[in-house]
């Protein structure tokens, strides 16, 4: 829907603005929609078209229900996309629509500018329309049903990718780089003729040999080395028909745009509030607005018990780096400084915060973004803590304010979005053609439940049994679905 009058010279204003600071964006446009036309892109991810599917409508009825009882709603949606699209509610206040409008162009910079965000298809809005068209086709060519239950499949274990496959060399660079190593020969050191007996000794040419005549008595392995990307080997090696091959190859693509989401979610929102703040409170506001305006940021920057806040933690890491670098409190220098007192009052009139903040943007992404700039001072001035749920009291209690184990703690559940990491491991276990996968423990144990239902699902796209390798309170276990049940079956501890 056309915006009116007064917002389309609002956007113009807020784009102008945002110019002016240096937001380098992609055309944004806004729509108006309602809030049930709003929970509908919602339950797309933000796209007004996807291929159909129940998950889709289960979301849609739990944010209408949350809607119409007053539990929440969504003042805005903004899709990675060129050009960016960008959401309205109908119904809400003039100030409403200036802060979701200055709070969109922070996440439209971001999504042009973050490094991160480079791989990702910015014509996304057209390629999940022509998913829904193929679906559709599959439907058409066989049974609905037969077609959602592969979907449900593979959406639920969408991810299952390697989340920074994308960031790394081709598949044509590393092949060539993989052809310039002679495979199945000797390896000698370059040693002059009289060091080549101690450099090279016989016994250890003898032993090299050895093990390659071994290595070619067996069948090859596949994969030849653990692959991290679950996704990928199943449309290459699983028993699949064309169709069910086209089908897990859109998931994938999609896990893989969304990807960088999750891999910036602190940053992303950070970035965001932080410019609807400045423009706001600097800019936009009129006086009347300025009370309303405190409610609804106060409202987002909100810390809810037991829940991480990327907004919160976002802005306030942005507004300490640029303090940092406006005082100069960094460095050789000031970190060995052990004066308490001149250190709270360091200012060398650096002035190079608003630059650093935006070198920070450019290449950093959730997990060196709080490697590099969480610190002992941010934590304390922040109230930062680390907690456990006491079982006796029935409530989450906090354990400790240790910088160390509050870095540690925040950083794995940042590791790989928030998910185990699992990676194939043999394809024919066995010699049975039954697949083999690797659960990297990072000191967090799989949930049952999850885990059984991963394994349910890879069967029925593998076709043939599926086993897990991992670790259940510190016992190494192989946990096995074979189409009828799943069993823990101990087994000895597992190698890296």
């Amino acid at each position: 829907m056309t915006l009116p009058v007064e917002l389309q010279g609002l956007h113009e204003q807020v784009r102008d603005v945002a110019a002016s600071y240096g937001l380098d964006c992609f055309e944004t446009i806004f729509e108006m929609v309602d809030w049930d036309e709003m929970n509908q892109i919602a339950a797309y991810g933000g796209f007004p078209k996807r291929y159909p599917h129940w998950r889709f409508g289960m979301t849609y009825d739990q944010l209408s229900k949350s809607y119409t009882w007053g539990l929440q709603k969504i003042y805005e949606l903004v899709i990675n996309n060129d050009p960016c699209y960008a959401y309205l509610l109908k119904g809400n206040t003039f100030m409403d629509h200036k802060l979701v409008m200055a709070h969109v162009y922070g996440h439209c910079d971001f999504f042009k500018n973050n490094l991160w965000f480079k791989p990702t298809n910015r014509r996304m809005v057209d390629e999940l329309a022509s998913h829904a068209v193929r679906v559709q086709r599959h439907v058409d060519a066989n049974t609905h049903d037969e077609v959602e239950e592969f979907l449900d499949s593979c959406l639920s274990i969408e991810n299952l990718i390697d989340i920074h496959a994308q960031y790394a060399p081709t598949n044509g660079a590393a092949a060539r780089e993989s052809e310039d190593t002679p495979r199945g020969e000797v390896v000698r050191f370059k040693a002059k003729a009289y060091m080549d007996r101690f450099i090279n000794p016989p016994e250890f040419i003898a032993e090299q040999r050895r093990k390659i005549e071994e290595d070619e008595k067996r069948p090859p392995r596949l994969p030849a080395r653990p692959q991290r990307d679950v996704l990928q080997f199943l449309m290459e090696s699983a028993p699949l028909k064309s169709w069910q091959r086209d089908v897990l190859a859109m998931v994938r693509e999609e896990a893989y745009y969304f990807a960088p989401q999750g891999l910036s979610k602190i940053m992303n929102e950070g970035w965001a509030s932080y410019w609807h703040s400045t423009m706001m409170t600097q800019d936009l506001l009129a006086p009347d607005e300025f009370i309303d305006y405190a409610k609804r940021h106060s409202g987002a920057m909100a810390v809810q018990p037991g829940q991480l806040n990327p907004y919160k933690l976002g802005i306030e890491l942005y507004r300490d780096i640029e303090e940092r670098w406006n005082k100069g409190r960094f460095g050789k220098e000031y970190e060995e400084c052990d004066d308490r007192d001149v250190k709270h009052n360091w200012d060398t009139g650096l002035m190079e915060g608003r630059r650093r903040i935006f070198e920070v943007r450019a290449i950093y992404n959730d997990v060196t973004f709080v490697d590099e700039f969480l610190t002992p001072g941010f934590c304390e001035r922040q109230r930062l803590f680390t907690y456990e749920f006491n079982p006796k009291t029935g409530r989450r209690e906090i354990t400790g304010r240790d910088f160390h184990e509050i870095k540690s703690r925040l950083l794995s559940s940042l590791a790989n979005n928030g998910h185990p990491l699992i990676e194939v491991l043999d394809a024919n276990f066995g010699n049975r053609g039954e697949l083999l996968l690797i659960h990297r423990h990072d000191g967090e144990d799989l949930h049952g439940g999850y885990a059984a239902e991963t394994l349910y699902h890879l069967h029925r796209i593998w076709s043939r049994p599926v086993h897990l390798e991992t670790i259940v309170s510190d016992q190494a276990r192989r946990l096995s679905y074979d189409g009828s049940q799943t069993a823990n079956e101990e087994i000895p501890a597992l190698s890296s």
